[in-house]
């Protein structure tokens, strides 16, 4: 009998710990604003940062208008790719392909220009 309330003892002290499910984990499917290493991770598809020295945070994509990253191999921008529907009108580089730095607007590929 002992054993028995040792054992439910452990599972009460235990219940909080175990993990339960949540609509975010710890890696993926992250919310706007918080730390990311890869853009895979964060609910909106990007991770951002400021600078070079800055931690990499989830951010929303580009809107009409805004400024933009064309989509990267690296998964962490300077600035978002462009929302669904709307494409990044930037001029590649080589240079800016490898710095990640070219960075254009979003349009709306179906308005004429």
């Amino acid at each position: 009998k002992a054993m028995a309330l040792y054992l439910l003892l452990v599972l009460l002290l235990l219940a909080p710990a175990l993990p339960a499910p949540h609509q975010r984990g710890l890696i993926f499917n992250l919310s706007t604003g918080e730390l990311c290493l890869q853009s895979a991770q964060c609910k909106s598809g990007c991770c951002h940062r400021q600078n070079g020295l800055s931690l990499a945070r989830c951010a929303p994509k580009a809107a009409e208008s805004q400024d933009c990253s064309p989509k990267s191999i690296y998964g962490v921008y300077y600035q978002c790719p462009c929302e669904s529907g709307l494409t990044c009108d930037v001029d590649k580089t080589i240079i800016g392909s490898i710095t990640n730095s070219d960075f254009g607007l979003c349009m709306d590929p179906s308005e004429s220009r």
